[in-house]
């Protein structure tokens, strides 16, 4: 082990060490020997310093970069961001690693750490050797940038903030406008053979027809299944919180006022989209939020374990907990009139139809925490994620709602960060969250 190697091992071990402490004075032994094991295992076994200054990290059992689940990976670290600068700089090194990729190909969702053509190589799409899989998702660009910001909120840093930053948010914007009329305008196609249909998309790789709405298509979820309809509803409203970031960025750290007017734009016109055609009525409980539309009459009511969801939208920023619209798309989400809530023996929470059926997600039940304003319910959620590990120490991808041991992903550092950052919340060491949501664009703009 070099001396740079030592270096960092023994930073890493010392900030487990105090955060896990400030976790045992709040929670029981328990949860905070689950939390050390958590905590540092992200900063042992997933992140990989490059040799151009730069991170790549893997997502657990498979060897690849995703854009989102690496910046969900990093969360519970931004609370001690600002106190720890090498914290920071891990984070700052992962972003740029983030951009470059987004640079590379931004209909990508997965990346290798060099150009070697690992991972869905055959599929049937305008791909390159850096790229491990290319299903288009609206959440992953928004990622990157989503980090970018957070960074500088908690830490006041803006060295990250530079010509790669602008060229990403620039090619970010660019693939969200010529998404918002995919029937005419978009290049991109994605088929995959021998697989299920969630895997691959219809019409020859375009996707089910779409009518223009205001917002921007996408071609998977965040699970990396297949959209029923095009507009990922929950996908928009995290892109709107990212475009409010890149426009306060573009006028406070790049000085690029086009860029924050074209930010400033599209938001308005994804936020219009989403109030005319992205919130429907559900038998029962009135006015939702769908998870998906068409802008053709289709609308899937719903809501998948993968963030974004709609249980997740005031964590990503896009309203309160307590939000009228939220709270009763709130209910409907937790409710059997949603195909994927599930109430088993062991536990109740979401699904997702990319894992077998009756298997709940960790990752909703830690959001489902995050998002409660009643600290009961966040206390009963944190004792269920502790119960459902099956005793492998480890938070699972999912688990049968009758019988934890039957789970899938023995290792899924996405789900550990997750509960993390229910384990913070719990012990009010979570000082990072985000701010009140920034207001609503007030102008409309083009859909051009």
């Amino acid at each position: 082990m070099t001396k740079t190697e030592e270096h960092v091992a023994r930073w890493i071990e010392d900030l487990v060490r105090e955060v896990g402490t400030a976790v045992r004075e709040r929670t029981d032994a328990t949860t905070a020997h689950r939390f050390e094991a958590a905590y540092g295992d992200t900063l042992r076994r997933t992140v990989q310093p490059q040799p151009d200054g730069t991170a790549f990290v893997v997502t657990g059992d498979i060897p690849a970069m995703w854009l989102r689940d690496s910046s969900a990976q990093l969360a519970p670290y931004l609370h001690v961001a600002g106190d720890h600068p090498e914290v920071a700089d891990l984070l700052v090194a992962v972003n740029r690693r983030q951009l470059d990729q987004v640079a590379r190909d931004p209909y990508a969702n997965a990346f290798n750490a060099g150009p070697t053509g690992a991972g869905h190589a055959g599929d049937r799409t305008e791909s390159s050797p850096w790229v491990w899989e290319r299903k288009y998702e609206i959440d992953s660009l928004c990622a990157p940038l989503h980090l970018a910001a957070d960074v500088r909120r908690v830490t006041g840093r803006t060295d990250h903030l530079d010509e790669r930053y602008r060229a990403a948010a620039r090619a970010t914007i660019a693939l969200w406008r010529t998404e918002q009329d995919h029937e005419a305008r978009s290049p991109y196609r994605f088929e995959r053979d021998d697989c299920p249909p969630s895997d691959t998309l219809v019409r020859d790789g375009r996707g089910a027809p779409t009518a223009v709405t205001g917002m921007s298509w996408s071609g998977f979820r965040p699970s990396d299944d297949a959209c029923r309809y095009g507009y990922l509803v929950p996908g928009n409203a995290f892109a709107s919180v990212v475009l409010a970031d890149v426009a306060g960025i573009a006028e406070e750290v790049l000085g690029d006022p086009g860029l924050a007017t074209d930010a400033r734009a599209l938001r308005a016109d994804l936020e219009r989209g989403i109030a005319e055609h992205g919130v429907v009525e559900a038998e029962g409980h009135g006015a939702v939020y769908a998870y998906e539309v068409d802008g053709l009459g289709g609308a899937l009511l719903m809501d998948d374990a993968n963030v974004p969801s709609l249980l997740s939208l005031p964590y990503l920023g896009w309203c309160s907990p307590e939000d009228p619209l939220y709270l009763e798309t709130r209910r409907f989400v937790l409710s059997p009139d949603n195909p994927t809530y599930l109430v088993g023996t062991a536990a109740r929470g979401l699904g997702s139809p990319h894992t077998p059926p009756d298997h709940i997600w960790p990752i909703a039940l830690a959001l489902e925490g995050l998002t409660s304003t009643d600290d009961a319910e966040r206390a009963r959620l944190l004792d269920t994620l502790l119960a459902t590990d099956a005793g492998t120490g480890a938070t699972h991808e999912s688990f049968h709602k009758d019988d934890p041991t039957r789970f899938t992903r023995e290792w899924f550092s996405w789900a550990d960060a997750m509960f993390c950052e229910l384990v913070l919340e719990v012990a009010g060491l979570r000082t990072a969250a985000r701010p009140t949501p920034a207001p609503r664009a007030t102008t409309a703009g083009s859909a051009s």
